[in-house]
């Protein structure tokens, strides 16, 4: 006689929840505590001091604001200003992209040391950047002054010392942008493109340069902004001088000390005017970036 076993009841056992994804966190009481911080943080060290500079730009109405905009050396310090700004970015651009492609791609004796001058100049005060210079290049006592002079060329209290402090201090925020995203695509598209007979150019044009070009926008337009707001390095290797080396912000500087009522005007009108480029670049490149999908 075949025995038959039965099957034993099913019982509920008390289900243990899976714990939460990677990355994803349940709603904390801190939430709100922090965003209220975080928010009268920025609003009080940026927002509000932003929006005092608008309101004294305006404060007499529009009249002042346009009459400030039509003087002479408001002009040529804009002009200069977007100058200094174009070629000191171009540079970091063209250096920025190759300087990441070295720090990234290719092994080398003293890779960790130069992947740290890198950042030197976000911990170098500018002054002494615009000093440094003024010890190399300065006509009478720098080291190549002298010879630069007798070859024609002016580099100290010129466009060109200028644009290499602006260069300079703007140098980091290209590299920086570029170099984790290089990180992240990795090689094996740019091994598969040579292994079918790339050449190195169409390699960059084709498949790297479309890899990191976000980045590469987002470090322009970081540079550009540090770049029109240069001031410290600017002044030394500048000198200030009206119609001639006053960017911008030297501009801002000579007529908020200067007394008179036109004088400040031009003074807030010009920081306004430079506060509101920046804060436009970033927005456009903010809005055109595609948002990252979870």
């Amino acid at each position: 006689m075949a025995s038959s076993s039965t099957p034993a009841p099913f019982t509920s056992a008390t289900v243990t929840p899976a714990p939460n994804a990677r990355g994803v966190r349940q709603p904390s009481a801190l939430r709100w505590p922090m965003r209220v911080m975080v928010v009268g943080y920025l609003f009080f060290l940026v927002m509000w001091p932003v929006g005092l500079v608008a309101k004294a730009t305006f404060a007499d109405g529009l009249g002042p604001v346009l009459a400030a905009l039509r003087d002479p050396e408001v002009i040529f310090a804009f002009q200069l200003t977007l100058s200094v700004a174009f070629w000191a970015v171009l540079i970091n651009t063209v250096f920025g992209v190759g300087m990441s492609l070295l720090l990234v791609r290719y092994t080398f004796p003293g890779r960790r040391a130069l992947s740290a001058l890198v950042d030197l100049p976000l911990s170098v005060s500018p002054i002494v950047v615009g000093l440094a210079l003024l010890l190399v290049y300065s006509g009478r006592t720098g080291w190549l002054g002298g010879v630069l002079t007798g070859a024609g060329l002016q580099i100290i209290y010129a466009p060109a010392g200028m644009i290499m402090a602006t260069a300079f201090v703007s140098l980091p925020l290209v590299i920086r942008e570029i170099v984790p995203v290089l990180h992240e695509i990795g090689t094996d598209q740019e091994q598969a493109a040579r292994s079918l007979g790339a050449s190195p150019l169409q390699t960059f044009l084709r498949i790297t340069l479309p890899a990191i070009r976000w980045a590469l926008i987002y470090g322009v337009v970081l540079s550009l902004a540090r770049s029109l707001g240069e001031f410290g390095a600017v002044k030394i290797v500048s000198g200030g001088v009206a119609l001639r080396t006053q960017t911008a912000t030297l501009l801002v500087e000579e007529r908020y000390q200067q007394f008179g009522s036109e004088n400040t005007v031009a003074a807030y009108t010009a920081a306004f005017i430079l506060a509101l480029i920046a804060v436009l670049a970033l927005i456009v490149v903010t809005s055109l970036r595609p948002k990252e999908t979870e």
